[in-house]
């Protein structure tokens, strides 16, 4: 770390003003334009952190959610994500570096010439350069516990300050620069001590799926309580919670790496959710109101807990719920297939003259739902194996160069979506590992791997899995990263390249 020598260092207090949703006047403030080819500023693109304090860093080094003391706590800095959809973020939102060259006045990092993140190798310690012409400014962000370090290199005729909106808990973050070198130094040995507990991938993987590999793990450690368990979907305002299904793939994941004590802890605190009364929950287990139960929640816990030997929650109602496109309740295939209803063995769900599986149960021209993915992986309905093939396959040539959408009858616009790209991707590798040797075994898993490209150009340069991203640009639209998908990716990868197996149990098949 040498060009950390000699640097400006601080741990931080979050910042911002208490603001206000953009009405429409032209009053409002607007979110500044960003660099060509990159996010606009305040939008997360990566996350640092070890399962206590969790920091959302944008594409420019400035912080835009801190969670204390857990990945799905209460944010100190006010960034609702409505404002970030109006364009309405006030230039001094988060803690924000400004950067004065030769005497000029201070400039925020989305002005520069260029700028460049990218993560510390199997580290969550978050590196972002930028340079004004000749100069170059270097931020480097870290966190250990309940401590967000950051450290600074300049190059040429600088001078940095660090500007934030309104301090909520200052008195919480303050250290000399000895003190923030010490909390990265922390921060990367503990990260690099907890990914080498992690089963490797098979001798023969390629270096870019070990370094996606890498990266899903430590965005999960991020991302994960290391007390509760309690998976937050993202690091950012409306998706700093624990969805089920999120949190229970998250545990399949961890369970896949080997990492037997964080999957039980996951499903522990799953098991532990009154998974009738919402959709979300907080990191304490309370329900979040504004959004009712889902369908598919109670199915997948039970898969996540089978797989670490717990006991599976009760079985609970699916039909006429809203499933993981969160819209209007209906008889969804994802909420039959998690539920391992009949409807689904027996059929129900095929359209007519054809062996896809349509979306709504009765209704053929619904069109078919990447949720056909889930009869295979985490499900196991082997009945329904070759439905959900043809299925997969037809909605995988439907999608872009980024990924696919959720399903045919989307309404959602034409832009992929990571966790679907993602899912298809495990299941399409499942069954080209059961079928090894076959000519289909071969199509599958050239699939799948088309799809995890697919996955790896919308990925930022830091490795991170937007949400979402633009469908002709690639550029992220939405949370970067998301958890689920992050653990798909690493299903399906340990699908791909097993290298040794985890000593976990054996999930049930249906």
């Amino acid at each position: 770390m040498g060009w950390a020598r000699a640097v400006l260092a601080l741990v931080v207090a979050v910042a911002a003003g208490v603001v206000l949703v953009s009405g429409g006047s032209g009053a409002d403030p607007r979110t500044p334009a960003g660099l060509p080819g990159e996010p606009p500023p305040f939008l997360g693109t990566a996350v640092v952190g070890d399962g206590g304090l969790t920091a959302a860093i944008d594409a420019y080094g400035d912080v835009v959610d801190l969670r204390v003391p857990w990945p799905a706590g209460e944010s100190l800095i006010d960034l609702p994500a409505a404002r970030q959809a109006a364009g309405t973020v006030p230039a001094d939102t988060g803690i924000v570096p400004w950067v004065s060259v030769d005497g000029q006045p201070p400039r925020p990092l989305w002005t520069a010439d260029s700028v460049v993140q990218r993560y510390w190798p199997r580290t969550n310690l978050l590196v972002t350069t930028a340079r004004f012409g000749t100069s170059q400014f270097r931020v480097v962000y870290g966190a250990s516990g309940d401590r967000l370090a950051c450290l600074t290199e300049r190059r040429g005729r600088l001078r940095v300050e660090f500007r934030s909106g309104e301090a909520s808990g200052a008195s919480s973050f303050h250290c000399s620069d000895a003190g923030a070198r010490r909390t990265i130094v922390a921060s990367a040995r503990g990260d690099r001590r907890w990914l080498a507990r992690a089963q490797p991938l098979a001798a023969d993987a390629p270096l870019w799926a070990t370094r996606m590999y890498w990266r899903s793990l430590l965005v999960l450690r991020a991302l994960t309580d290391r007390r509760s368990g309690a998976v937050a979907a993202g690091a950012r305002d409306g998706w700093a919670y624990v969805w089920p299904r999120d949190a229970a793939a998250a545990a399949l994941a961890f369970a896949a790496a080997g990492y037997r004590t964080e999957a039980r802890r996951a499903v522990h605190f799953l098991l532990g959710l009154d998974l009738r009364s919402a959709a979300r929950f907080s990191g304490n287990g309370a329900p979040v109101p504004g959004r009712g139960p889902q369908g598919d929640a109670a199915g997948w816990v039970a898969a996540a807990a089978r797989r670490v030997g717990l006991p599976p929650p009760p079985r609970l109602p699916w039909r006429n719920l809203p499933d993981y496109q969160e819209g209007e309740p209906g008889d969804y295939l994802g909420n039959a297939i998690a539920a391992s209803a009949d409807g689904t063995k027996r059929g129900l769900y095929r359209a007519r003259s054809s062996r896809r599986l349509v979306r709504r149960l009765g209704d053929p021209g619904s069109g078919f739902d990447s949720a056909a993915a889930w009869a295979v992986e985490p499900f196991r309905l082997r009945p329904l194996y070759p439905a959900a093939r043809w299925s997969m396959v037809r909605l995988a040539r439907r999608g872009s160069r980024f990924g696919i959408t959720p399903s045919e009858d989307w309404r959602g616009g034409s832009d992929p979506w990571s966790a679907p790209t993602a899912w298809t991707a495990w299941s399409l590798a499942a069954l080209a590992r059961e079928d090894a040797g076959s000519i289909q075994a071969s199509e599958d898993r050239r699939l799948a791997l088309r799809l995890l490209g697919d996955l790896r150009r919308a990925a930022t340069p830091a490795g991170t899995i937007p949400e979402r991203v633009d469908t002709r640009t690639g550029i992220p639209t939405s949370t970067t990263p998301i958890a689920w998908s992050h653990a798909f990716a690493i299903l399906t990868l340990r699908e791909l390249w097993p290298g040794r197996t985890a000593s976990t149990s054996t999930p049930g098949r249906s």
